[in-house]
């Protein structure tokens, strides 16, 4: 269950050639160990019914409760002969990504199940290197929240079993604001208030970094545009809801509404200065409700939780989260299918839950003792509902780079927002050319 926040990204052209690098170096030295999986055949369709002890890889646990200890103890538990080895990587989300990717990509077979971003579900099921979860490997995953199963799907067909998710949330000063306002227009109508109290209005995370192509997506896909076609190529992003999107980021910046200093801010300068009693709101993840009513907090008991607004009611958040995928690689596929099977089961995913990491089991967000530890979970289930994936593309760092570039230049006013619509146009086309 790595931490679902969403962090930067290298550079797309650094990180393949790094990747290019330790690849061959990586491909070598499997050759000579005789690590690797056979060559000259589909490998998805070798080792269907491969049976025995699996490698469970995830980022860092950084869960309250040791949630994927407690997972793996569990299934060891009921599988003795079949147990999961936990291998656990850094808390470095580019660092995860390359390392199960050189290990795919020199066709090593060591990697039984993955836990993948969500941005990288489309990428790695393109390049052929998971397992796609179709006919007898078929999920059922009829009690999952919707979006989260969109996540892990690519071209229509499932990859991944979605492990846990996140979606964005409103956090006001409900001492000021009685009620959340559902709409950008009331939001920004309530900076009134904002200025009346000494209090920046709104922020999220503006600097040019991963965060940025969030929040902007948040507001683009909540004004009715896209970005990307269903070949996950083609380009979409060129329209008139978009263009409504970004200016209202523009024009809300460009007025004072978004505070000078957020253009700077990530998760963390973001929180702080809402625990600080510096905003009126906040667009941030919900793992930082804990720390908005800790003792430490300036707004501690003053602090209302809402989902992100839109146009017309209920914005669009941008879908968190982590994917579990098996290795095309794997020789033991058939564990590694029931391995998914107990990961989405109600059982995993209380474990999940009680982790204070989003569950993607629909029913959880319902329960009493849950939502007594964590009030904010209706809350998040009404936002993971009309969340929207990040563009579903095997070329994602590089689209992620034309919306974030563009769209800085757009808030800080070096670009207008027809020439940034036009600049994620051709970067996201140059992407997938």
């Amino acid at each position: 269950m790595a931490l679902n926040k969403v962090r930067s990204r290298r550079s797309s052209r650094t990180s393949r050639a790094a990747l290019a690098a330790a690849s061959a170096a990586l491909l070598t030295a499997t050759l000579a160990t005789g690590c690797s999986s056979s060559t000259g055949t589909n490998p998805a369709t070798q080792d269907l019914d491969g049976r025995g002890p699996i490698t469970f890889v995830e980022g860092k646990d950084t869960s309250e409760t040791g949630a994927v200890k407690q997972l793996i103890d569990r299934w060891n538990a009921a599988h003795p002969t079949e147990k999961v080895t936990f291998k656990e990587q850094s808390n470095d989300a580019s660092q995860q990504h390359d390392d199960m990717a050189q290990h795919l990509q020199a066709k090593q077979s060591d990697y039984d199940v993955m836990a993948l971003d969500v941005t990288w579900t489309a990428e790695f099921a393109a390049k052929g290197w998971l397992q796609p979860l179709k006919d007898t490997f078929a999920l059922d995953t009829s009690t999952l929240l919707s979006p989260t199963v969109a996540s892990a799907t690519y071209k229509g067909n499932l990859y991944a079993a979605p492990l846990n998710t996140n979606g964005g949330l409103l956090y006001y000063r409900k001492d000021l604001v009685p009620n959340a306002p559902k709409t950008w227009t009331e939001m920004l109508g309530d900076c009134a208030v904002a200025k009346q109290h000494n209090l920046g209005c709104y922020a999220g995370q503006f600097a040019p970094y991963e965060g940025l192509t969030v929040n902007t997506a948040e507001v683009i896909n909540a004004y009715g545009g896209t970005f990307v076609g269903p070949d996950g190529k083609t380009p979409t992003i060129d329209s008139p809801q978009a263009r409504a999107g970004l200016q209202v980021l523009t024009d809300a910046y460009q007025k004072g509404d978004i505070p000078k200093e957020a253009i700077s801010f990530e998760e963390p300068e973001s929180q702080n200065a809402f625990a600080q009693g510096k905003l009126l709101f906040l667009r941030t993840w919900p793992n930082f409700y804990g720390v908005a009513q800790a003792d430490s907090s300036a707004v501690k008991g003053e602090v209302g939780v809402a989902a992100l607004p839109g146009k017309d009611g209920i914005g669009a958040s941008t879908l968190g989260g982590y994917n579990a995928g098996i290795s095309a690689y794997s020789k033991h596929k058939a564990t590694a299918l029931d391995f998914l099977r107990f990961l989405i089961s109600e059982d995993a995913q209380h474990i999940v839950a009680e982790g204070a990491y989003p569950p993607v089991r629909a029913s959880l967000y319902d329960d009493p003792a849950l939502i007594a530890k964590f009030p904010y979970l209706p809350t998040l289930k009404d936002s993971i509902a009309s969340a929207v994936p990040r563009p579903v593309t095997p070329f994602y760092p590089a689209v992620s780079k034309a919306i974030q570039d563009n769209a800085y230049a757009a808030i800080t006013g070096k670009k207008t927002v027809d020439a940034a619509i036009t600049g994620m146009q051709k970067g996201i086309e140059a992407a997938g050319s």
